[in-house]
């Protein structure tokens, strides 16, 4: 083995004839001292580091633990908690924090915003700006808009409808009224002779002067009298059937009974004239000293029916409309009809000027004008000579213009005469005959 000086005559690599340059050989790097500790090469756990980015500790070492991820500072609540303050939140009692993660919330689940919006317009009709007492007349349009597209098997008689509409409104009515209510005092009037007339009763009293009498028609059409045994002998008086009745009813210690029983009459009553039809329309209905037709007697017992709850309204604070306009038109001309007999009984009472003596029998009399304005109204031509003429307008001296709801009052005895304004223009003494005369009409 040759010296590191030494060469053995072979030939190199090179120039040709060139003796080769051979490197000396480099000093140790401990020669010079002790070496530095330097780090070992990281190298790459395939289980720990899949991607190379954890440093090594070197051989026999073990790999550093996985950090764990820093936490949210706020985290978002999961769906199902923010799904369950969907209520709170659109009833507005959520807390500032609460309102603020379910409207996060809100934009990112359609099916969180559809509920959301759903509960929100549920919300809006528990605060409604109308009230949520039902009108009273939602039940006669309702049945007028039924009958109007179908007509039912047994229908409602037409002048029995006023009846019918005025009884179901003064059933809501009662219906919203606890005991203390029933009650309260109620001033009822009506006008006798020259002058007006007053009785206080209380609600429940007012319900039972109803009932009695309408059991006049009741029996009648063949049904239960309310009375029963109670019921006086002889003439059927309304103000002797209703004092009846109030007597017996002292006893009694729960106002609110007469409720049921009055309502299930004027079911009844409805009942059997819509069975009968037409056939009963014409029976007569005794009241005491005169008689009316069936068909009327339902236009003066929903007439008073009318003017008794609007009795009871007041005296429990409670709004009440009027009838409509076809119903009061029907109750305003049974009025009118009625007002020639009125006139011809204060005649004989001494309380009205004595009629123009005709020059021959059946000669047509003298006629007032009667117009009754706005709501139901119309014209009416008054016989003032004959209760069995009929006014023609050719034999005019006198005309009274009142409007609708002023003409009732005034039938209802709700007003003097003197207090109704009226547009007069004629014979002094017919227009006042007649004013009065449409006062006597009212009774208890």
């Amino acid at each position: 083995m040759k010296g590191p000086d030494e060469w053995d005559g072979r030939e190199l690599p090179g120039s040709p004839g060139e003796r080769p340059r051979i490197p000396s050989p480099r000093s140790a790097a401990e020669d010079h001292g002790p070496l530095p500790d330097t780090p070992p090469v990281p190298v790459a756990d395939p289980v720990t580091d899949p991607f190379g980015t954890l440093p090594d500790a070197g051989p026999g070492s073990e790999p550093p633990a996985a950090p764990l991820p820093v936490p949210d500072p706020d985290p978002a609540p999961p769906h199902r908690i923010l799904k369950s303050l969907l209520g709170a939140w659109a009833l507005s009692a959520c807390s500032a924090e609460e309102t603020a993660a379910v409207e996060a919330h809100l934009t990112d689940c359609a099916s969180c915003a559809d509920e959301a919006l759903r509960l929100r317009d549920a919300v809006g009709l528990l605060h409604p700006a109308d009230s949520l007492d039902l009108d009273p007349l939602l039940r006669s349009r309702v049945l007028e808009g039924c009958l109007g597209r179908r007509p039912a098997r047994i229908p409602v008689p037409d002048w029995a409808s006023p009846y019918d509409a005025e009884t179901a409104k003064l059933d809501a009515l009662l219906r919203d009224m606890g005991e203390a209510e029933w009650r309260a005092p109620v001033r009822l009037r009506w006008f006798e002779g020259e002058r007006p007339v007053e009785r206080e009763t209380t609600v429940a009293g007012v319900m039972g002067h109803l009932m009695a009498v309408d059991g006049l028609v009741a029996t009648a059409l063949g049904l239960t009298d309310p009375l029963g045994t109670a019921a006086p002998p002889g003439t059927p008086d309304p103000l002797i059937r209703t004092e009846t009745f109030w007597r017996a009813a002292d006893e009694r210690e729960n106002p609110l009974a007469i409720h049921a029983p009055w309502r299930d009459q004027s079911y009844a009553l409805m009942r059997q004239v819509s069975f009968a039809g037409s056939k009963v329309a014409e029976l007569a209905v005794p009241y005491g000293d005169f008689r009316l037709a069936l068909r009327d007697s339902f236009l003066d017992r929903a007439f008073e029916c009318w003017v008794h709850a609007g009795d009871i309204a007041e005296a429990v604070d409670y709004p009440y409309v009027p009838p409509a306009a076809g119903h009061l038109h029907q109750m305003v001309d049974l009025a009118a009809r009625l007002l020639p007999s009125a006139l011809a009984d204060r005649r004989r009472a001494g309380l009205a000027a004595p009629p123009q003596r005709l020059v021959e029998a059946g000669a047509p009399g003298r006629t007032l004008h009667l117009e009754v304005e706005g709501n139901g109204g119309g014209h009416w031509y008054i016989a003032l000579d004959s209760p069995a003429a009929l006014g023609t307008p050719d034999r005019t001296v006198a005309h009274i213009a009142l409007d609708s709801a002023e003409f009732c009052q005034l039938a209802a005895g709700h007003i003097s005469p003197e207090e109704a304004a009226a547009g007069q223009n004629g014979e002094r003494d017919a227009i006042r005959d007649v004013l009065f005369a449409t006062a006597s009409l009212s009774r208890l």
